[in-house]
């Protein structure tokens, strides 16, 4: 491909880098205003529900929600709702995302991480830095970082199983994103404590960049971005053992009305 052609090509799918950008913005929004209703010592949910527990369960089922609806807004459909590196990365091995596109949507969620991060402390006037937000930043909990590291590196492997497992399947592939939700929800009911639950190198970035606080941060690059580079080679080896195509495609939400820039799909809308 020639370099005007490649231009051309970038151009035409800035709306799919603008949509993922904006989906992970929207997402940090939503994580940090649960979290100040949650957590935060001046709000009266914080006094209503003593128990911490309850409290984390509430926002796995906030957060987990709110992907599930961010998945099927139109900028969801669009970029195919990836709004993690670590994801981009799987599906570039799968052969699913070109190499361009791959670094561009990492490039846009970091970018609308740190967006994201930046709206929700503006306009919580500095609620954010309290100590009990701390800008939803995600750190290493009570058995230190080895624990984290596997914790991260289990659930994001799970996860991106799973996604592949149906999103690939014709009869199941409209449950992806509650499945994945579901599985977001689970994690930060139940597991925030060992690691706080990222899953997310971008997630994690734009909080610790407001909050400069870079604690573990690598573990949060390199868990998930293994695990999920890890599932995806599982299916690549799956797929070569039995001579077929790779099934599947980039999108979390796969539906014959919309465009796919993926797998080349026209919508028939």
């Amino acid at each position: 491909m020639s370099n005007v052609r490649r231009a051309h090509a970038a151009v035409a799918r800035l709306p799919e880098y603008a949509s993922e950008a904006l989906g992970l913005a929207l997402f940090m929004v939503s994580a940090c205003g649960f979290a100040l209703v949650l957590e935060h010592p001046g709000s009266p949910v914080r006094e209503a529900i003593a128990p911490s527990a309850l409290r984390r369960a509430l926002m796995g089922l906030a957060v987990g929600a709110t992907l599930v609806a961010n998945v099927h807004t139109p900028w969801g459909r669009r970029s195919g709702a990836h709004w993690n590196p670590a994801a981009t990365l799987a599906f570039w091995r799968l052969g699913h995302v070109r190499t361009a596109d791959a670094l561009a949507y990492i490039l846009a969620q970091f970018v609308g991480a740190a967006t994201g991060a930046a709206i929700a402390g503006l306009c919580a006037q500095g609620a954010l830095a309290d100590p009990h937000v701390h800008w939803v930043v995600t750190k290493p909990g009570m058995y230190g970082w080895p624990a984290a590291f596997a914790a991260e590196f289990a659930m994001a492997f799970v996860l991106f199983t799973v996604v592949l497992w149906l999103s690939a399947s014709t009869r199941h592939a409209g449950l992806t994103p509650w499945a994945a939700g579901a599985l977001v929800a689970l994690y930060i009911t139940f597991e925030a404590p060992i690691s706080g639950m990222s899953l997310n190198p971008a997630r994690t970035f734009g909080s610790a960049l407001l909050a400069r606080d870079w604690s573990g941060y690598a573990i949060y690059v390199f868990a998930p971005a293994l695990a999920m580079l890890a599932a995806a080679e599982w299916r690549v080896r799956q797929c070569a053992r039995t001579g077929r195509v790779i099934p599947g495609c980039a999108k979390l939400l796969h539906r014959a009305e919309d465009d796919c820039v993926f797998c080349g799909q026209r919508g028939a809308m």
